[in-house]
């Protein structure tokens, strides 16, 4: 499956930069391309500056709001990061049409962080534009969503991470919820975290877009999860997995091949990479919430047998009573077994519902606190209108 890749605000076009990162990974390892473009859009200069994979030309890392932000950012206000956007869509349009291969891509996924100003005011209003005007491709949108820490000390990032989810859920195909809370690392440097966090945020993808795009017969699977499968497993409220168990790199050498020993190691090490999928998941839910499911094995050919396929999808399925589920293989990986896992059309989010909850409380309690503030402003001009003023 090939994407095109648009990350928006700092948090969307760093992300970015890691999907042009694994981009050129598949290149130089698997002579494959799973990106036909990526971009960074944002309104600040220097947050575009510290990208290291996206080409640095102006079609690639797109400045917006030039006249009204200065090339300086918008402050947090998701609002005039959406004015913005409306503005230059242009701009990203441009960018996209002049992509050598874009209409090879079978999907966008634009990219944002929730809580900013930049990327959770411009995401929903580029996947709005990007639809009207390619009717015939699905957009994603995968949404980062803040630190507690952030939550508990801020008002405006519950208040954009809000409006964003909101108007985001009412215009993309389908959105892949973020934590950036699962991820953390305690004693890591922040600069550690942020990129271990991205990395992280990243990684499941990989397989699973590579796995349709293989050109060796031997790498192709026995069952290929395509972009077809992909496309059909993808709506709504969805997260992404991933999970590894190492494989040993020799047998001993008196052990027969079909000892069953080595059977039952096969499809523990295969329960195992899925539980580390499940465990790892994006964003906290209830699998038992998902109406469509998605899995790919991918080790070594020799290590993956109907037994171990089979074992996996009744375990998934125990996991979600209620879902479709597709699944393939791809014999790529050498030393470990991975398992990659989507989960999609998520019946109930209960952190979206709370940030809904609790966006109506600031926005109230912001409109007191206007309101007392006009008061108070409005007793000092009575007590100060008998005093002289020096303006002409």
């Amino acid at each position: 499956m090939k994407l095109l890749v648009i990350g928006f605000g700092q948090c969307g076009s760093n992300i970015a930069d890691s999907f042009a990162r694994i981009n050129s990974r598949a290149k130089a390892r698997r002579r494959i391309e799973i990106a036909t473009g990526v971009f960074a859009v944002n309104t600040d200069l220097a947050d575009l500056s510290g990208l290291a994979h996206i080409k640095s030309d102006y079609r690639h890392r797109i400045l917006i709001g030039g006249r009204k932000s200065g090339g300086h950012g918008v402050g947090k206000i998701n609002e005039l990061g959406a004015e913005i956007a409306r503005e230059d869509a242009d701009k990203v349009i441009d960018a996209i049409r002049a992509t050598p291969r874009f209409f090879e891509s079978d999907a966008f996924l634009l990219v944002a962080g929730a809580a900013g100003g930049t990327g959770s005011g411009s995401i929903s209003i580029m996947t709005q534009v990007l639809k009207e005007r390619y009717i015939d491709k699905p957009i994603y949108n995968l949404i980062v969503l803040p630190f507690e820490h952030e939550e508990r000390t801020e008002e405006r990032t519950i208040y954009n991470s809000a409006t964003c989810l909101k108007s985001a859920s009412a215009v993309a195909d389908a959105i892949f919820l973020v934590d950036n809370q699962r991820y953390v690392k305690k004693n890591a440097t922040l600069r550690t975290n942020l990129a271990g966090i991205n990395h992280l945020i990243v990684e499941p993808f990989y397989n699973l877009l590579c796995a349709g795009e293989e050109k060796k017969p031997k790498f192709v699977g026995a069952r290929l999860l395509d972009a077809g499968d992909i496309i059909q497993s993808i709506a709504g409220w969805s997260v992404i997995g991933y999970g590894q168990s190492q494989i040993p790199p020799f047998r001993l050498p008196f052990r027969s091949s079909r000892n069953f020993r080595d059977k039952s190691t096969e499809i523990h090490r295969g329960i195992e990479a899925m539980d580390a999928a499940v465990s790892e998941l994006s964003f906290k839910c209830n699998p038992a919430d998902a109406s469509r499911a998605l899995y790919l094995v991918s080790a070594p050919s020799k290590e993956m047998n109907l037994t171990v396929i089979k074992e996996l999808g009744e375990y998934l399925k125990s996991l979600t009573p209620e879902a479709i589920i597709r699944n393939g293989d791809y014999p790529r990986n050498s030393g470990a077994l991975d398992v990659s896992i989507i989960l999609s059309e998520l019946r109930d989010v209960e952190k979206v519902r709370r940030y809904y909850l609790e966006a109506a409380q600031v926005v109230s309690a912001i409109q007191e606190r206007q309101k007392d503030i006009d008061i108070k402003l409005k007793e000092i001009d009575e007590i100060s209108k008998d005093v002289p003023s020096l303006l002409q």
